[in-house]
């Protein structure tokens, strides 16, 4: 007698089953892969785009620089050694300058510094808005030129172009040159990104 076609047993079913349950957990693997693949190129394109901003009011910075160097070149005359109201001699929180290095109460951290005391160096294309800071490198405020109270530069040597510095005296200063400034530039960008850049300059 031949067998029935189209009869199943028990142990069949059994076996589709268990076959059934093994496909839906493979199925759940490959979506969880899936989704944690995209999370990981989300995340990447996100770092990538927050260094690319970070990078961008980085170099933003430099305007500050620019825009701090031309003021000191603007205001520098020779009576910063004579004239005690000489404007590089007096502190102008207003304007971002600051006759000495150690201001009480100056928190380079801190946005009321920059909001209040501080100077405005525009917004460039990329909306990076600047602002800088400009600090004497001289012990007590609102006092002369002075190579006990002061820092300098290296001074000019006799021959050719090149700079030499002297001997260090008192805070570390050379005898003659000019006054070093120290310039902090912070720089926010459009994502809330914020970078700070600082120089010294003489």
């Amino acid at each position: 007698m031949k067998p029935l076609s189209g009869i199943h047993t028990h142990g069949d079913i059994r076996q589709r089953g268990v076959v059934l349950f093994i496909a839906l957990i493979a199925l759940v693997v490959m979506s969880l892969a899936a989704v944690a693949l995209v999370r990981s190129v989300d995340t990447s394109t996100i770092i990538a785009g927050n260094l690319a901003f970070k990078q961008s009011a980085t170099s933003s910075a430099d305007g500050g620089f620019e825009s701090a160097i031309t003021w000191l070149a603007d205001k520098s005359t020779p009576a910063i050694w004579t004239d005690a109201t000489h404007v590089l001699n007096v502190t102008n929180a207003g304007v971002g300058y600051y006759s000495n290095f150690d201001d009480a109460g100056l928190d380079l951290t801190s946005d009321t510094t920059w909001t209040a005391g501080s100077a405005d160096g525009g917004t460039d294309t990329t909306n990076n808005a600047i602002r800088y800071i400009i600090q004497r490198m001289c012990r007590n405020a609102n006092q002369v030129v002075t190579t006990s109270n002061c820092m300098f530069g290296p001074s000019e040597s006799g021959g050719g172009g090149s700079k030499k510095a002297e001997p260090p005296g008192d805070l570390g200063i050379a005898s003659s040159g000019s006054p070093m400034y120290r310039i902090t530039a912070r720089v926010t960008g459009p994502r809330n990104t914020v970078s700070y850049i600082q120089a010294f300059v003489y």
